[in-house]
């Protein structure tokens, strides 16, 4: 039995320019970090001649092409599978659907996994560029590449998207104590809302392609903030980083009216109001999870949780995607 295990992910700056549609143009940067809530992935040979596949929902076929699940399919196609005795399960710590590029840490666990089956060892960014290839090359979904290479790399890890389809990534220039109080002071409420990122991308990526104006000054503008997130971080001045979340978020609402919604607003401002210096709502938008700065921790959860917002507590990993049993 082979176990991997991926790492989900929370954006620190530059998110969104990650799409193909802006940084073929212009070039992309952000900052990740992976946290350790993961993705789980099991593969296991089986005496019966079938495929077995256990996600939320339960798959029983007699072949590769006959699978539903488009993922665990074309990565199954991409790697040569074509034995139907297998038997694949997903677990997570977190629901998909909520902002934490949990799509990409399938992708990246799924693909470790099976080439752990086949004890041929892939480096993160090879096993990131292959995620990438069955999401946004096979099948066309319209996101971003940030979520496979955090999975892959771990850490926090500065990310440049080359025009030419190649991306640069290295750890940030960070102190440790700066990341000590940067894992104290990230508090991750939950809004209680899933939703696609697909469908709230989709809108960004053909604004992108059409060169709309304002979504480009808009991307300009975030690239810019991530790298001034860069410099705060990395001379460990976490207010001015907190600060610029704010500045993000306030411009994040506006790619798109789906971005946010009336509660989420108002959960917002009572953080605001609460202690945060600032904050925003993680990955695509329209729900998921929000993210907070603060140097009052106490008053915030208290007044969070009076709110009905439950908190999920965190670290940052440093391993990445990785093999557990093999």
């Amino acid at each position: 039995m082979i176990i991997a295990r991926s790492p989900l992910r929370i954006s620190l700056g530059g998110g969104g320019t990650d799409l193909p549609s802006y940084y073929r143009k212009f070039g992309g940067f952000l900052i990740a970090a992976a946290i350790d809530k993961y993705v789980y992935i099991t593969v296991h040979r089986t005496f019966v001649q079938e495929l077995i596949i256990k996600y939320s929902k339960l798959e029983r076929v007699a072949s590769v092409g006959e699978i539903e699940h488009p993922i665990i399919r074309e990565s199954l196609k991409l790697l040569g599978f074509d034995t139907p005795s297998l038997e694949i399960t997903s677990m997570a710590d977190i629901p998909a659907g909520t902002g934490l590029g949990s799509s990409g840490s399938f992708t990246t666990a799924f693909l470790k996994a099976l080439h752990a089956y086949q004890k041929n060892p892939i480096r993160p960014d090879a096993l990131a560029a292959e995620a990438c290839r069955v999401e946004l090359d096979i099948l066309k979904e319209p996101i971003g590449k940030q979520d496979q290479y955090i999975a892959a790399y771990g850490g926090i890890t500065c990310f440049e998207f080359q025009p030419d389809d190649q991306v640069r990534a290295w750890p940030l220039k960070v102190a440790e104590e700066t990341i000590y109080n940067l894992e104290d002071n990230l508090l991750l409420f939950f809004t209680g809302f899933a939703r696609s990122a697909s469908t709230i991308l989709k809108e960004q990526d053909d604004k992108s392609k059409l060169n709309n104006p304002d979504m480009l000054e808009n991307m300009h503008f975030v690239k810019d903030l991530g790298l001034k997130s860069k410099a705060a971080l990395e001379t460990g001045d976490l207010m001015e980083f907190g600060r610029l979340m704010d500045v993000h978020w306030q411009h994040k609402k506006k790619r798109s009216g789906a971005m946010s919604n009336q509660q989420i607003n108002a959960w917002y401002d009572l953080a605001m109001a609460s202690g945060a210096v600032g904050g925003k709502l993680i990955g695509a938008g329209g729900g998921g999870f929000l993210v907070f700065y603060t140097e009052d921790k106490a008053r915030l959860r208290h007044v969070m949780r009076s709110a009905g917002v439950h908190e999920v507590r965190f670290r940052f990993d440093f391993e990445g995607t990785k093999v557990l049993v093999q």
